[in-house]
């Protein structure tokens, strides 16, 4: 073999090497790179995804709990069916206070549903000064039960020595567990 011929040869051979390398190896290897790296990329953002959904699963967790806290505090607030004697008692002691003459409670026989408790009307009577039933009414508001008056009628005395003086006739509804009929 004649020495050209023999270079040329080694030549050849020494550019084959890394011809042949880039495609049986490093471009293979460069596949398999870009396709570990999409895999990434996708588990990345799938990552993203489930700590966004925990992230608000905690939020939905404390705002359940908030309810749930919310929703004890109003029912601390309605007394059972078996305290509505207690209730009516506290109206009286109230009247009382205020200078009014004590009520005549009328009960209606069906209580009816609101939700998750249930609204006893009672139809109530109560004579005295204006000023009385004033302070009454606001004393009412601050009962710790869950009480509402849809219908008030207030009527004056007519009667020359009976300045300031009504008669107040209103429906007092009073909301309490349903759970505990009377």
């Amino acid at each position: 073999m004649s020495p050209i011929l023999r270079q040329a040869f080694f030549f050849a051979v020494l550019i084959a090497v890394p011809v042949a390398s880039f495609f049986f190896v490093f471009k293979p290897q460069n596949a398999e790179i870009a396709q570990a790296r999409k895999e990434i990329e996708h588990k990345q953002a799938h990552l993203k995804q489930l700590r966004e959904a925990t992230r608000q699963t905690e939020d939905l967790q404390r705002a359940n709990e908030e309810i749930r806290e919310s929703i004890q505090a109003i029912e601390q607030r309605l007394p059972t069916g078996k305290e509505m004697d207690d209730v009516l008692r506290q109206v009286s002691q109230i009247a009382g206070r205020s200078g009014l003459q004590l009520p005549v409670f009328r009960k209606s026989n069906q209580p009816l549903p609101a939700g998750l408790a249930m609204e006893q009307p009672i139809e109530v009577e109560i004579n005295g000064d204006f000023d009385g039933f004033y302070e009454f009414l606001l004393e009412l508001e601050r009962l710790p039960r869950i009480t509402r008056i849809p219908d008030l009628t207030i009527e004056r005395v007519e009667d020359e020595n009976a300045d300031g003086r009504m008669t107040a006739e209103f429906t007092l509804s009073i909301y309490y567990q349903g759970g505990s009929d009377r």
